[in-house]
């Protein structure tokens, strides 16, 4: 299965909060401190969101190279850094098989997975001598299923976070992106102090 873990944050309500505050004051008082609140729910709703530029969230995923794909294509200041098959050989084979699928497909899945998957440690091997180690590390990748998982290191800003969520947390999103996309969101929300919870509002999360 696909995992993920947040590795840390950076951020609070208050610095969002504070961020916006920039253009006329950032001192706080108690009054301003109980606007906060309102003020991400105006800040959300009017479209202002370059305040929640200013929070980070880290988290380390293990996805199929759909999910992978899905995690590159349309993103807005989301910093990834995962690992290569063409600087380092595979050697964990890490599998994700859906679990919507009947027994006999899952089955036939796993067969398929695993010859491909000998396939390309042979062909390293086999491939290195010819090649090099280099080129036989980039190209006996090609046996690698769609299947196969990377493991990533992933970083949004909230305002990123939001626009992934919009995208991804959908029903109009493939299975597999839009459960990791829930599980992110729920990791964020079990954050000790829910130091989010007011921008979690705001956005309708």
């Amino acid at each position: 299965m696909n995992k993920v873990e947040l590795l840390g944050y950076y951020g609070s309500d208050l610095i969002h909060a504070q961020s916006a505050w920039t253009s006329t004051s950032r001192d706080l008082t108690e009054e301003k401190i109980n606007r906060v609140p309102k003020l991400l729910d105006m800040l959300a709703s009017e479209g202002h969101e370059t305040p929640f530029e200013k929070s980070s969230l880290h988290f380390l995923v293990t996805v199929d190279q759909a999910t992978h794909i899905h995690l590159l294509k349309h993103r807005i200041g989301i910093s990834i850094n995962g690992e290569s098959a063409r600087y380092k050989e595979l050697k964990e084979d890490k599998t994700y098989l859906p679990n919507d699928w009947p027994e006999k497909w899952i089955e036939i899945l796993s067969m398929f997975t695993q010859n491909a998957n000998a396939y390309y440690h042979s062909a390293l091997t086999e491939l290195t001598p010819v090649l090099g180690r280099k080129r036989a590390k980039e190209s006996a990748r090609f046996f690698k299923t769609f299947n196969s998982q990377i493991t990533m290191d992933v970083m949004f800003n909230w305002r990123s976070f939001v626009h992934f969520l919009r995208l991804r947390n959908s029903e109009h999103a493939q299975k597999e992106v839009r459960e990791l996309a829930q599980q992110m969101l729920e990791l964020v929300k079990q954050i000790e102090g829910n130091p989010f919870e007011h921008t979690i509002k705001a956005f309708k999360l």
